[in-house]
């Protein structure tokens, strides 16, 4: 199961999810200029668990490379594919999560989930001299959160069948649930050369964490950066669920936009879900646009037996973004 994106939007710009994806893009980027000293550049600084157990390679390693690598190597990657598939990942889920927590709440949360990754691994494999690397650990916690806060929330998932590319959407709790259970069957599998016990152990530790942090009062500091993040505009993308009357072929949904965009008018694509498929439209929204109006969108309602389709109508709700304001 591949996701493409879910259907939570974020009141706030998630500065550091961004921060994380460019850091690790900076430091995947130094890593291929190591050229053949790569294997060398990974195993001092990846997370291997014999340095801790076996005498020797403990004498040879300092105390600054033994703590630091428990976080450098959430930074490393092994190659395109896992850190593309690793940073499409954080940027689905992360932006909700720090959303929730707030920007210094979330890198501590990001970050412990990481190290908890780590400790798993060497727990289960105390001996290994091969290096864990990549950031699956850290965001499996993210994940962990995230099928807490937003269990309700939808994933529109590739799934490939053969050459046939499937896209469905699937509730979050269900998705999560699928994919923690798939990292446990390939656990107690045996692996595979993938860390499958550091994805378990940063997926608990980031529902554990998060019970504890969404009680924490947020610091005068953290208040500020929040309320300067905070999104002027509504997402460019919407998930509109729409209410179909039986006795009618129209449509009917609700399209959010804050005062801004209603008064100089703006370009929205809607998401309609209907059934097992999804369908992307692009809208334009006039200027001027008034709290309660309706967008006809010709053609966009039921099919009918008779020939031709019912309209979609969506009436235009106006809300304030202040950093707090549910879309």
């Amino acid at each position: 199961m591949i996701p493409i994106r879910d259907t939570q939007p974020s009141r706030n710009r998630p500065v550091v999810t961004q921060l994380l994806i460019l850091v690790n893009a900076l430091i995947f980027f130094l890593q291929l200029g190591q050229g053949p000293e790569m294997a060398r550049f990974l195993w001092e600084w990846g997370l291997v668990p014999a340095r801790y157990t076996d005498p020797a390679l403990a004498a040879y390693t300092g105390l600054f490379q033994k703590v630091f690598t428990f976080f450098s190597f959430m930074f490393l990657h092994g190659g395109w594919l896992h850190i593309i598939f690793n940073m499409w990942t954080l940027w689905i889920f992360g932006d909700n999560v720090e959303d929730r927590l707030g920007p210094l709440r979330y890198l501590g949360f990001y970050l412990a989930c990481g190290l908890a990754s780590g400790l798993a691994h060497s727990l289960v494999y105390p001996g290994s001299t091969i290096p864990v690397v990549g950031a699956s650990g850290a965001i499996a916690g993210v994940m962990g959160a995230y099928f807490l806060l937003y269990p309700a929330s939808r994933i529109l998932t590739l799934i490939p069948i053969l050459v046939f590319p499937l896209f469905i959407e699937i509730p979050a709790f269900i998705y999560m649930g699928i994919w923690f259970l798939f990292q446990v069957f390939n656990a107690m599998g045996g692996g595979g050369g993938v860390a499958w016990w550091a994805h378990i152990g940063g997926f608990v530790m980031g529902a554990f964490l998060l019970r504890f942090l969404v009680r924490l009062p947020e610091g005068h500091f953290a208040a500020k950066v929040r309320k300067a993040m905070a999104r002027r505009k509504t997402p460019g993308l919407q998930t509109i669920r729409v209410i179909a009357p039986q006795d009618t072929p129209h449509f009917y949904g609700t399209l959010i936009l804050s005062p801004p965009e209603a008064l100089a008018g703006c370009t929205k694509r809607v998401n309609i879900p209907w059934g097992f498929y999804s369908r992307l439209y692009k809208i334009t929204v006039p200027p001027q646009s008034r709290e309660g109006q309706k967008l006809r969108l010709k053609g966009l309602g039921r099919r009918m037996d008779t020939g031709g389709s019912g309209d979609l109508y969506l009436t235009i709700r106006i809300r304030q973004l202040d950093g707090k304001t549910d879309f």
